[in-house]
């Protein structure tokens, strides 16, 4: 990896039962820890703006999701369980004990945002603070699609069988992907994107097993991810830890943080606090500085 995207900080390598997995860690030792994870279709190196900051006070755990980047991305099951965000936010729990973190603080985006949630909705006693980045509850989310197939076409795609989706993807990988990174930016361009963050996002997507990954995940939000969420809003569980949501302006934000933060009030996290981001959905690039003072805010009270 390019020694400037995150100067000082560590390589990890850790092995777990569906395969190894890649992290890099920063920071002072003796500091709060701090996960990030990453979501579609990126790598930890989506954070590279804002996480060198963030070790200034926090000891922070960069993580390739399964699948992504360079940690392990398996075949996974028919049930598509081994992509579910429970499983991998098992994972996520799994290699922040062995980087020595019991109790840790989570700031998520996109497909990693849906395993922060999950974790801390699973493993309460895990999660001190989580901060959502530009995401609705998977629910919330599929009953939006329902309503209006337009609004977020990749998911039904991505979640069909294979190997419709992988066959059509590969076909022509970054033409698939950077179109979708074009069209969730607000400015309809890659401008957003630090060369060496890009090239690393193509390299994981050109790979086919990571293409298949990337379509296991979404199976597994049409799936267990959607099935457990509905079982728990019936529940009645919510967060209990403090909640930030962090919506940009132009794809789940749409109309203000208003709806965004309804959202997250009707079902997982009724005191749930926000600030919107002017931005595109890749708000930890597309406006690195507006999305680390709404994190360093939250993360000092």
């Amino acid at each position: 990896m390019p020694a400037d995207l995150f100067p000082g900080f560590d390589s990890h390598w850790i092995d777990l039962p569906d395969g190894r997995f890649f992290a890099r860690s920063g920071g002072p030792a003796e500091a709060p820890p701090l996960l990030l994870l990453h979501g579609f279709p990126q790598t930890h190196a989506c954070w590279h703006r804002i996480a060198p900051a963030l070790a200034r006070t926090h000891r922070v755990v960069c993580l390739d999701l399964k699948g992504y980047g360079w940690s392990a991305a398996p075949q996974g099951d028919a049930a598509h369980e081994d992509y579910s965000k429970r499983r991998m936010g098992q994972e996520a729990v799994a290699v922040m004990d062995r980087l020595g973190h019991a109790h840790f603080t989570v700031i998520g985006h996109d497909r990693g945002a849906r395993v922060g949630y999950r974790l801390a909705l699973d493993e309460p006693g895990r999660v001190a603070r989580l901060a959502l980045l530009d995401i609705l509850p998977t629910v919330v989310q599929w009953r939006r699609i329902e309503a209006d197939p337009r609004l977020y076409p990749h998911w039904p795609f991505l979640a069909e069988p294979a190997p419709r989706p992988e066959t059509e993807i590969g076909r022509d990988p970054d033409a698939y992907f950077e179109g979708l990174l074009r069209a969730w930016t607000g400015d309809g361009t890659l401008d957003a994107f630090a060369p060496a963050a890009l090239d690393l996002y193509r390299q994981s997507w050109n790979v086919p097993e990571r293409i298949h990954a990337a379509c296991e995940d979404y199976r597994a939000g049409a799936g267990p991810d959607r099935a457990v969420d509905e079982a728990d809003l019936a529940a009645g569980k919510r967060l209990a830890c403090p909640v930030l949501i962090l919506p940009g302006s132009g794809f789940v934000g749409r109309g203000g943080l208003a709806p965004a933060l309804q959202a997250w009030h009707e079902t997982f996290a009724p005191q749930a606090t926000g600030e919107a981001i002017a931005s595109g959905h890749f708000v930890a690039e597309e406006n690195p500085e507006a999305t680390l003072a709404a994190l360093q805010r939250f993360l000092a009270d």
